[in-house]
């Protein structure tokens, strides 16, 4: 076998030992050669400087020895005594320590066992990282973090509270006046600033924080509006269908604040007979960042669709708005079968020309 690398360039032991001693005293980060018996070769002058060590007072000396003992670690140990013999190797082994006039350190130890060539012993590389202050700087995130969840669900609560006040007013204010027109009006203003509380109180329930979702979430604010707005005394169901898939949080608000102004729509024009039964169907498509949501009902129907009306009233516009801000078209198809809107994002119906 031909010489290659170092073992080509350096023939001579003594080049070769020059060459080594230069390496462990240029590496910034500190390292310590050890022989067999863990006592201390040569180490590099970053252990030195920030170790407090003396060169004079560590070669030749047991680490565990080195100042005062201070090194006479029990996962050190570990790690040299017992993980390194039977593996030969070692990577991130994490090690806390109290040094005396340095405080607690938190070290990553990486560690590889060398042998030679006819048997003339091993050695120990040692390699030592302080992430001290990486780890310090991890808690101090992981706690700003857990703070502002904190102060976003006290925030949420009280918002959730201050609805719930509101809608109590204007609901009293509508059984006080005498106009029938300006009571439904006020009605209407109720249910809505009721569904902004229960898109919150199912938004809470799914996580304040990162992607929701959307099929479980869907189903649970329905059942909410189904409790809510068609109770024990209508014989309607309303039911949620679709793929799995997640959406962020303020694009899951917005899906759920456009469900339920179409149920609330379904209600009102899809089965104006309280007593007459009826379906309501919710269904969520996904296709990687691509989405599509309908909401369809099996009442009587129109000639022409309410949502394609230029002025259709404020729950259409409420909902062009936020189809808008989520970059998306609303589409209406409506027969004496029932009415269907479709609320697709811009590409959605590409893909899925692309997929079949």
């Amino acid at each position: 076998m031909q010489p290659t690398g170092f073992r080509k360039q350096f023939t001579a032991v003594a080049d070769a030992c020059a060459l080594a001693e230069a390496i462990v005293g240029t590496v910034r980060a500190p390292i310590v050669v050890l022989d067999k018996d863990l006592r201390v070769i040569a180490a590099s002058r970053s252990f030195y400087s920030n170790f407090g060590v003396s060169p004079d007072h560590a070669q030749g000396r047991l680490l565990y020895a080195l100042g005062d003992g201070q090194w006479d670690i029990p996962k050190l140990r570990v790690l040299l005594e017992k993980i390194i013999p039977e593996h030969g190797t070692m990577e991130d082994y994490e090690v806390e320590h109290e040094f005396p006039g340095l405080g607690n350190r938190t070290m990553l130890l990486n560690a590889r066992q060398v042998f030679y060539e006819g048997g003339a012993g091993t050695t120990i590389l040692l390699g030592i990282e302080d992430i001290t202050e990486r780890c310090i700087l991890e808690r101090e995130k992981d706690e700003l973090l857990q703070q502002k969840d904190l102060l976003l669900e006290e925030m949420q609560h009280r918002v959730a509270n201050s609805l719930q006040v509101i809608s109590s007013v204007i609901l009293m204010k509508a059984r006080t006046v005498q106009s029938e027109e300006a009571r439904l009006h006020l009605r209407d203003t109720h249910k809505r600033v009721m569904s902004v509380v229960a898109v919150q109180k199912q938004l809470h329930a799914a996580g304040v924080i990162g992607p929701v979702d959307v099929k479980p979430y869907l189903s649970r604010l329905c059942k909410t509006l189904a409790s809510s707005m068609v109770g024990n005394t209508r014989p309607i169901s309303l039911k949620v269908i679709g793929a799995d898939g997640s959406a962020p949080r303020r694009q899951a608000e917005s899906l759920g604040l456009i469900v339920t102004e179409l149920v609330m729509n379904s209600l009102k024009h899809a089965f104006p007979d309280e007593k007459s039964g009826g379906e309501i169907v919710v269904a969520y498509e996904r296709s990687g960042t691509d989405w599509k949501l309908s909401v369809s009902d099996d009442g009587i129907g129109k000639t022409e669709g309410v949502f394609a009306q230029a002025k259709s009233g404020l729950g259409t516009g409420i909902i062009k708005a936020l189809a808008q801000q989520l970059d998306a078209k609303v589409e209406t198809l409506t027969g004496t079968g029932g009415t269907t809107v479709s609320i697709t994002h811009a590409t959605f119906s590409m893909q899925a020309i692309k997929a079949a």
